[in-house]
Parts: structure tokens; C-alpha cells; sequence
């Protein structure tokens, strides 16, 4: 599939123009139809019967696993189907099994998801160290050598910035965290939509993301594990072989960890999308976001007022960029973009309070984020009312 030719399978883009994706992406209709197909020809619970809708349903949401598993090179492990990257973080916070002076690294520029699961840890005697970014938001490999200790059992960190758009040297990091005996959670939900991921090769223990950020349903994620180290979050219906008075004995593999009636019809789909991201490529997805930023990058670094964040252009980045335009909040340069010319972007923290405040935008600050289906016409359309914008202010 020509990447230049898929905008048509998003009808949303026939009347507006949509840089949002970094909050929850378009879906095509391909994806939309997996669903329907689901609903309406054989809706059924899965695990749980021998009739034929069963049997279907069954099937394909074992093989919805196995496209999932593929498209992250996850072979060599346990893929558990979520409800998002939030709920997928929380299984591993709340599932491995801790004990008091543990000790857990990440950094003040995570995303929240990935930031209030390890400080809840610290009500239970753990400590959690918060690696400061430098003056670019992004948080430096030597910070990560010195914080990591023989007494640290995992170490949390974001792989592309959902604010920044910076991408973060996590298998090295890993390195650092394996030399010393712990594990490395990698929150993927802004990498794994934009670039070429493989889990195995990042020699992360744990990868989370989300599907809807990736052209998927909404309320879809994934809990990547080399090992299945960590006990069940929820217990309930499909994730137990036998129960009895004395003994509970759990489902083996991805069951055990996906109690009550799962999300099918938003797996199948998430699969779907995974199809459709490899018919493009995923080179091909990141050679046009590279394409797509640079060209942004270069425009508002150019206008006079505007003060973008993040490294510079050299750095690796994925299609996400943001900005704060002077005498302007956020909120007013979204709705104007939105107003005036149909552009929608986000504007506010985006759940990233403290990297905010890091990088003194107490009010926060307008994101572009940009996807496969976005073009150059319509970031030249940005950087022309941003500029009109700073031209009246």
C-alpha cells in the first residue's frame, strides 16, 4: 500500500485537518469493519463455550494475539491484552513482588501513566527516584548510570515523548538496568505507532502501549513480558483452570492475566490496524513523519514569538511538536486553529504536569502530532496562522 493513497480510508480528513493523533489516533475504515464484522456476524465470549460463534470468536482473538506479538518481534514472550498503556503499567506496578528499600528509577518527564503508579509505590515503603531532565526535557543516559544501583529492581521509562517528541536511548538504558540486576519497563505508547519496534532487540522486560493511538479502537493495549514475573491484577471468570475450596490453579499463558469477558471485538480490531501499519511499512511511516517535522520545525523556529520545546532538529524525534506562541494561552491557539481553519490540535499539560512546569509553561502548551495520514499542505496551513497569529499579537 502506497502510503500517499491511504488518507481516502479516513473519512474524518474529508472536512478537517487532524494533528492530534498523539492523544488518540484516526482509524480507517478497515478497522471500523473488523469491528462491525465482530458485532454483528459472531459476537461471542471467548475461552468460554464449544458452540460455533464461540469457536470463531475464539480463534481469531488467539490469532489477534499472535499479529500483536509479530508486530512487536515479541516472540520470546507473554503478550496480555489491556484496556490501555495506563492499565498495563499498573499490572506490573502492582503485580511484582516488591519488598521494602526496593528501589524503582525514572524520570520527571514522564507522561502521568507511567510517573503515579511508581510514587503510590512509595506508601509502601519503596524508594522512587526521579531523574531531573536537562534544559531540552530530555534526560541524559549518564543520569540513568549513576541513579541505577544494586538496590533498584526496575527501572520506568518512556520511549518517545509524548510532549517532546524526543526519542529516549532505552536499550541502553536496559543495558545499565540488566548490569545490575534489575528490570526495564518501556513505555511505548508513542513509539510503537511511529517507528519500527522489536521488543526482543530493545531487551526491555516489559513494554506497554495502547491500540488507539496506533490506528485501533479505543480502550485497546498490550503488556509486552519476557517473563510472566508478576501476579494477576484482576481474578475472576477465564483466568483459572480449577478452583476449589483449597486451590485455585490459574490459566497458563496470556489468561491468566485477562480475567472477566476481554475486549474482542477491540483486539480483532487493534490486529487490523496492525495490518494495515504493516501493508505501509513502518519505515515508510517514519521516513514521512521525519519528513512531516523537520518541516514544522523549521517553520516555527522561523517565526518570531513562537518558542518551540524539545531538542533540536539533529536529535531523533517522532511527528510530535510543541509550542508556545507568546501572549497567547495554549486554549486560544487551538481554538483559533480549529476555528479558523479546521486544524485541530491539543493544547494544555498532556498529562505531563511536571515536565511542564520543567520546562516553564505553567499554562502548558500547543502539541502537533503528526501520523501517516497528515500532509504538507496542512502543516504549511499551521505555520501560516501561527504566523498571522504572532503577526496581530
Amino acid at each position: 500500500m502506497l502510503l500517499e493513497d491511504c488518507r481516502t480510508d479516513f473519512p474524518m480528513l474529508a472536512h478537517l485537518h487532524y494533528l492530534d493523533s498523539a492523544s488518540v489516533s484516526l482509524t480507517p475504515v478497515q478497522v471500523a469493519d473488523t469491528v462491525r464484522e465482530f458485532d454483528l456476524q459472531y459476537r461471542a465470549n471467548v475461552g468460554r463455550g464449544v458452540h460455533r460463534l464461540a469457536r470463531m470468536a475464539t480463534l481469531r482473538y488467539e490469532e489477534a494475539h499472535r499479529t500483536v506479538t509479530r508486530f512487536i518481534g515479541g516472540a520470546d514472550g507473554l503478550l496480555v491484552a489491556t484496556r490501555n498503556t495506563t492499565e498495563a503499567i499498573n499490572m506490573v506496578a502492582s503485580g511484582l513482588p516488591w519488598e521494602r528499600g526496593d528501589r524503582v528509577v525514572t524520570t520527571r518527564a514522564e507522561h502521568q501513566s507511567n510517573l503515579l503508579p511508581w510514587l503510590r509505590l512509595r506508601e509502601c515503603g519503596l524508594e522512587v527516584v526521579l531523574l531531573d531532565p536537562l534544559f531540552d526535557g530530555t534526560v541524559p543516559l549518564a543520569a540513568f548510570e549513576e541513579a541505577i544501583d544494586d538496590s533498584t529492581r526496575l527501572v520506568a521509562v518512556t520511549h518517545a515523548s509524548n510532549v517532546l517528541g524526543s526519542v529516549a536511548p532505552v536499550k541502553e538504558i536496559g543495558r545499565l538496568a540488566h548490569d545490575r540486576g534489575a528490570r526495564i519497563l518501556v513505555d511505548g505508547a508513542q513509539s510503537v505507532p511511529h517507528l519500527p519496534v522489536d521488543a526482543t532487540d530493545l531487551g526491555c522486560d516489559f513494554l506497554a502501549f495502547a491500540g488507539h493511538k496506533m490506528l485501533g479502537p479505543m480502550a485497546t493495549g498490550v503488556l509486552w513480558m519476557r517473563e510472566p514475573v508478576i501476579e494477576p491484577l484482576l481474578l475472576g471468570g477465564g483466568m483459572v483452570e480449577a478452583v476449589s475450596d483449597g486451590e485455585v490453579r490459574p490459566a497458563a499463558g496470556a489468561g491468566r492475566f485477562e480475567a472477566g469477558t476481554p475486549n474482542v471485538s477491540g483486539l480483532l480490531g487493534l490486529a487490523r490496524a496492525i495490518e494495515y501499519l504493516e501493508a505501509v511499512g513502518m519505515e515508510a511511516v517514519r521516513s514521512h513523519e521525519e519528513r512531516l517535522v523537520a518541516r514544522l520545525l523549521a517553520g516555527l523556529t522561523a517565526c518570531d514569538g513562537v518558542r518551540v520545546l524539545g531538542p533540536g532538529e539533529a536529535e531523533p524525534r517522532i511527528g510530535v511538536v510543541s509550542f508556545d506562541v507568546e501572549g497567547y494561552h495554549p486554549h486560544d491557539v487551538a481554538h483559533v486553529l480549529d476555528e479558523a481553519v479546521q486544524v485541530l490540535v491539543r493544547s494544555g499539560h498532556h498529562c505531563c504536569q511536571p515536565l511542564m512546569e520543567h520546562c516553564a509553561c505553567p499554562e502548558g502548551a500547543v502539541r502537533a502530532s503528526l501520523y501517516l495520514y497528515n500532509t504538507e499542505e496542512e502543516v504549511d496551513l499551521l505555520l501560516a496562522t501561527v504566523g498571522e497569529l504572532v503577526r496581530q499579537g
